[in-house]
């Protein structure tokens, strides 16, 4: 297929309850299939919610995951896929028959699942485990690939998985609207939320400015620019545990520009066509047939031990 026609979606998720989540699932699945979309994306641990996790135990963490692909909410995504006739992407906490943890992303059809991923740099929780490879799998002809939230901040994953032949790549997030050491960031007072309907004008300040959708214009469009990949971006709005996020998920082009933007205080679905054209016109094409890595591929693998560190994630501690 030249064009395919992909959703991405935003949801006020709710803390440990997934009846709700799916519930909500299914509603903006059935509105971007009416919409005519080949594949909708949901955040990262949409079916589970998110922030809540870090304060589990590992047996609370064991009792929250599942195994994949035989667990409930994988059979509920293939019956969303199968009722609507559309792909479905969305994020939970997955466990192994030893009981190993990880932040899981699937794609779901009517036939079931289509592809997993596991966060390569989860941190909500210590005893997840991280990811060890980059999966490709096809829709409608198209190869496409998952990185999950700070996976994407690591610029060499999103190369890496383009030269692994992605052309789509969905990044569900959970992010912005929490400190940082970036001048601008923060959290977003929950009283804006709570106020939307009579101030909407205070709160898309905060979710429009430094510490949300102007941050992540800083560098969410280069990802995209860079390797020439169309990106799903997808993210919560509304209130994520104690923590307020502003969604604004988004897909953007291999040129970098937005095609499709939730812009509603609450939960939306947007949809775009995306055309293959763009995938080899767009400057990020050209510039990776004009690598040399003869020159820094001994640089980029180096040995390096990894130290990742989350500031908001420690102040709470």
């Amino acid at each position: 297929m030249d064009h395919l026609k992909i959703a991405t979606a935003q949801f006020e998720n709710r803390s440990n309850d997934k009846a709700y989540n799916l519930g909500i699932i299914r509603e903006l699945s059935k509105q971007a299939a009416a919409a005519g979309a080949d594949a909708v994306a949901f955040h990262e641990c949409s079916v589970t919610g998110y922030t809540f996790a870090r304060n589990l135990s590992r047996e609370q963490m064991l009792e929250l995951a599942e195994i994949i692909p035989d667990g409930p909410s994988i059979r509920a995504l293939q019956e969303i896929a199968a009722e609507h006739n559309i792909a479905v992407l969305a994020g939970l906490f997955e466990k192994d028959a030893e009981d190993n943890l990880f932040k899981a992303y699937v794609c779901v059809d009517k036939n079931g699942l289509v592809a997993k991923y596991r966060k390569l740099h989860p941190f909500i929780n210590p005893h997840l485990q991280p990811g060890n490879e980059y999966v490709i799998f096809e829709l409608k002809g198209w190869k496409c690939s998952m990185l999950i939230c700070y996976d994407n901040n690591i610029t060499e994953n999103v190369r890496a998985t383009a030269l692994l032949g992605a052309e789509i790549i969905f990044m569900p997030h959970v992010t912005m609207c929490t400190p940082s050491t970036r001048p601008g960031a923060g959290f977003v007072d929950p009283v804006l939320w709570e106020k939307r309907a009579e101030d909407p004008t205070s709160l898309r300040l905060e979710f429009d400015g430094m510490k949300g959708r102007a941050w992540l214009m800083k560098w969410l469009p280069a990802r995209a620019y860079d390797n020439a990949v169309y990106a799903v971006f997808s993210n919560p709005i509304g209130m994520d545990d104690d923590q307020l996020k502003n969604g604004c998920s988004m897909i953007i082009d291999p040129f970098g520009d937005v095609i499709a933007e939730c812009r509603q205080l609450g939960n939306e679905v947007v949809t775009a066509t995306l055309t293959r054209n763009k995938l080899t016109e767009a400057g990020g094409y050209r510039y990776r047939l004009a690598r040399r890595p003869e020159l820094y591929g001994e640089v980029i693998a180096a040995p390096h031990a990894s130290v990742q560190k989350v500031v908001w994630l420690q102040e709470k501690k």
